[in-house]
């Protein structure tokens, strides 16, 4: 009897916790629960898989130059509790999902510790955006990558490494249960008071950035509007940092959490104001029309910003090479901007229709509808292991 395979999952934030159970599920469906071990790194839908990490992976969750040299001996220590994680359960197969800056660290760390261990990238560095070079180091790391995006596999293999596309999971998420009218029951709302959802982001550097800058933005449009509900939609990595973040906003607020009720929040709402990340592709998906804003450290955007050569930050923009959903980046990301074009969108319901449309075209450039992405990748990990 074939023992079972050992699959250790590797992720460092939320949208990566996302992503490895996903991949656990659709390792289990395809390989058979009993043929199958899933051991690993990671958070809360993880660990509903059955994977239980063995630290909080939240405090991994850093984003920046300045951000990072801050937390570089955190993750330092991670790594070689990672690896040694690694050694316990002495796995197959690992597989290191998104967050470069700890994962190329693991990964390099693992080559060594545990040489006959086959490595596989899931998602890799942006490296069509900026620092091109990093396609050669990851080349040289791992020895297969599952890419989330068609225009990926070309700058990682002509660096020499395997690549498989398996497309965007986001894409997939399904919104037929979702209701919009359900959650504005539950909190009161009626159907045509404007609700305006906040998605603050996942990451605690997020939190800490966007919730005041999103505050402001919401007392700026409730001068106007002040009949607009608020719901602020909390990540489960930051639930505790989110909620007392708003706490003291001086307006009412709802708090969504869960992913349910994220769906339902996310199809009530008449507009989204969200940091940016992969919950622009959910949100799209859904239907929202939205305004995006980031914001880093002074130093790191100083340092960051003359590498980025990509014109938009939002997955689908860039699809469409086309500003759909706006974009307020560092200074341009004032209350005053994210205001006029969030009351923009309450006002006009014909710029909100054009916008859901747009935004839907870009998500078929993007690869909508394609079969499930998690069963390609586990597919081709599977393959990658020899177990196919």
């Amino acid at each position: 009897m074939t023992r079972p395979l050992t699959v250790m999952l590797v992720a460092a934030e939320s949208s990566g916790d996302g992503l490895g159970a996903g991949l656990a599920r659709a390792l289990k469906a395809r390989a058979g629960a009993e043929n199958i071990r899933l051991v690993g790194v990671g958070g809360p839908r993880m660990a509903a898989e059955g994977i239980e990490s063995p630290f909080d992976i939240s405090e991994l969750s850093v984003l920046g130059w300045i951000e990072g040299l801050k937390a570089y001996g955190r993750v330092k220590r991670r790594v070689a509790d990672t690896v040694a994680f690694a050694r316990r359960e002495q796995p197959d197969v690992a597989v290191l999902i998104d967050s470069w800056g700890f994962t190329i660290r693991v990964a390099k760390a693992l080559r060594i510790a545990l040489p006959d261990v086959k490595l596989v990238k899931y998602v890799g560095p942006q490296v069509w955006a900026s620092r091109p070079g990093r396609a050669r180091i990851l080349a040289e790391a791992v020895d297969h990558l599952l890419t989330l995006h068609a225009f990926d596999p070309p700058w990682f293999e002509q660096a020499g490494l395997a690549t498989t596309f398996v497309g965007n999971p986001s894409l997939a998420i399904d919104f037929s249960g979702a209701d919009g009218q359900r959650f504005r029951e539950q909190h009161g709302l009626a159907p045509e008071r404007p609700l305006l959802l906040i998605l603050p982001g996942s990451r605690p550097s997020e939190i800490e950035r966007m919730t005041p800058l999103f505050e402001a933005t919401v007392a700026r449009i409730r001068e106007t509007h002040p009949d607009t509900a608020v719901a602020v939609v909390i990540a489960d990595t930051v639930a505790a940092q989110a909620r007392a973040a708003v706490a003291g906003w001086p307006f009412r607020v709802t708090l969504v959490e869960g992913e349910a009720a994220k769906k339902d929040a996310m199809k009530a709402a008449t507009v989204a104001l969200a940091c940016s990340g992969t919950v622009s592709t959910e949100l799209a998906l859904a239907g929202a029309p939205m305004v995006i804003a980031y914001r880093l450290s002074g130093l790191s955007y100083a340092i960051m910003r003359p590498m980025v050569t990509a014109r938009h930050i939002t997955l689908f923009n860039i699809a469409a090479d086309e500003r759909i959903a706006p974009e307020f980046v560092q200074n341009e990301a004032s209350p005053g901007a994210l205001a006029q074009a969030v009351v923009a969108r309450l006002d006009d319901p014909a710029l909100r229709r054009d916008q859901v449309r747009r935004q839907y075209e870009a998500l078929d450039l993007m690869g909508r509808g394609r079969p499930d992405p998690s069963a390609a990748a586990a597919q081709a990990v599977l393959e990658v292991a020899g177990r196919a």
